[in-house]
């Protein structure tokens, strides 16, 4: 699990859920335990940074687009500062030049193009806010409900101050993808890793092995 993940989880659960609490027992007037813990566990467990996860693409075919938008993000959010991109991903500045130029990457147009991982976050935890609150219509009254969300926008402000930083490594964001994109592959086929192998053109032995790695083997 990369570092980030483990320390939005730990932020979530230490700094963040006291506010949920707080904000919705004020809200409908009452705890209700099981939306609130609803609510943390949904947001602990957002992946620290979104992919386009494309499993009709062969893995080392998607692995490359992968690698075209982390650093093309990375090169956006920090306006192009190559000594910045080498820094946070543990990777030396030589090798991120000859990555840009091996991939294509256009500096200059890029910059308005992607998101900064945190403003992803952010969109992250309104829908789930949105999402869960909507969930709980049949077992909380309307009028409560309305205190809710109109409460949304200072606790989003006061969540998303708490959140930490979520830019990765790229070890961690490579780990990060191998995790989404086997995981949608595996489900898509119904859990079957030669078939799942055949489609995403990997050996069988490879991606039991990736699966194994990244806690998603059911053996």
């Amino acid at each position: 699990m990369p570092k980030d993940k483990e320390t939005l989880e730990k932020v979530v659960k230490e700094k963040i859920g006291p506010i949920i609490v707080d904000t919705t027992k004020k809200a409908i007037g009452a705890t209700v335990e099981e939306l609130n813990k609803t609510l943390i566990d949904r947001i602990a467990s957002a992946s620290p940074v979104v992919f386009d996860i494309n499993t009709s693409l062969p893995y080392k075919k998607a692995k490359k687009t992968f690698r075209k938008k982390f650093f093309a993000q990375l090169i956006e959010t920090h306006y192009g500062n190559v000594s910045d991109v080498a820094k946070i991903t543990g990777i030396d500045r030589r090798t991120i030049h000859r990555v840009i130029k091996e991939l294509g990457i256009d500096v200059e147009k890029i910059r308005q193009n992607l998101l900064n991982p945190n403003h992803y976050m952010k969109m992250t935890v309104e829908n789930i806010m949105k999402r869960t609150i909507e969930e709980y219509k049949p077992i909380i009254a309307q009028e409560r409900l309305d205190r809710v969300y109109e409460s949304l926008p200072k606790l989003e402000q006061e969540l998303m101050s708490s959140l930490p930083n979520t830019e990765m490594t790229y070890d961690e964001a490579e780990e990060e993808f191998d995790r989404q994109y086997f995981s949608k592959a595996i489900k898509e086929n119904g859990f079957n890793v030669s078939l799942t192998a055949r489609k995403i053109g990997l050996r069988y032995e490879t991606l039991h092995r990736k699966l194994k790695m990244l806690g998603l083997a059911k053996v």
